[in-house]
């Protein structure tokens, strides 16, 4: 088997594992507020991350082997994944998991936007004009002003923009850096800032059930080792080649949903989906074209 078709594997199995963090969430919404399932989730999810340090032979038991230059911003990522997870958790709650999965995939939208601003990145009339025709398919989704419209479907959106958030500012350290010392700030820092965030907005609801300490757990597996799986294919294949398969997360979403929730929104995604999907296919096409130069 070669890389390539090792870490497309791979990271499918990644995209599945979030699709099940999604129905972990959907399920103990009834009982739990987002920001609980949020504490959960990023407490419990720093096991992984010490899981992905094992593997790549660094875990150790010195401080001054987790020292980066850049540790603020590395602690910031961790406060955009957080929030990306709240407002993904909050939307989860009322929203269906195709929809949610549809509207996160704007994230390759918001990646460009941000380089652009923040790096100073040149976008062409292509780049531009994906990032026009994704936003037209947002809106035929989330149809603004009608009576469908709800300010929860707006959420899945905040959330792929702080996720390209915490995507884009990888391009500010250094390649030296170990990925899996990122995890680990990335993950013990989103620990924290849901923490603080949960203190001050919410009451934390004791544990109903065993049933519902075990989902707890396997919800917080499901979303590390999701993260973990997709490092490990984007560590093992060109973007370029692994790309087009977050798409599959849409489908395994609409899957799940029908067949746990009996949800087929339809009518919702379609055409809007159809926009999101061409946005990023150009995107990523033009992408190849430039490095192929």
């Amino acid at each position: 088997m070669s890389s390539n078709i090792r870490a497309i594997l791979v990271c499918l199995l990644a995209y599945i594992c979030f699709d099940l963090m999604s129905v972990h969430v959907r399920i103990l919404s009834v009982v739990y507020s987002p920001q609980e399932l949020s504490v959960y989730r990023n407490v419990l999810g720093v096991l992984p991350s010490i899981v992905l340090l094992a593997y790549t032979r660094e875990l150790s038991f010195r401080i001054s082997d987790y020292k980066i230059k850049k540790w603020k911003l590395a602690f910031c990522r961790g406060l955009f994944v957080a929030a990306a997870q709240l407002l993904f958790y909050t939307a989860l709650a009322s929203v269906e998991l195709a929809t949610v999965s549809a509207l996160g995939q704007t994230n390759a939208i918001f990646i460009v936007m941000i380089a652009t601003l923040v790096y100073g990145e040149r976008a062409g009339i292509w780049r531009w004009g994906s990032v026009i025709v994704g936003f037209v398919g947002v809106l035929l989704i989330v149809r603004p002003g009608s009576e469908v419209f709800t300010w929860t479907s707006v959420f899945p959106i905040g959330a792929a923009f702080c996720y390209a958030a915490s995507i884009v500012t990888l391009r500010s350290f250094d390649k030296s850096t170990s990925s899996a010392v990122l995890y680990l700030y990335s993950s013990c820092s989103a620990a924290i800032g849901a923490i603080l965030f949960a203190a001050v907005t919410t009451e934390f609801t004791p544990l109903q059930s065993y049933k519902d300490a075990v989902l707890i757990l396997s919800m917080s597996i499901c979303g590390g080792f999701g993260v973990v799986f997709l490092m490990y294919a984007f560590r093992n294949a060109p973007a370029s080649v692994l790309a087009p398969f977050s798409y599959f997360g849409i489908i395994t979403a609409l899957a799940f949903g029908w067949f746990i929730f009996g949800e087929l929104p339809i009518n919702t995604l379609f055409p809007g989906i159809i926009f999101i999907i061409v946005s990023g296919f150009t995107i990523l096409w033009r992408e190849k074209k430039l490095r192929s130069r």
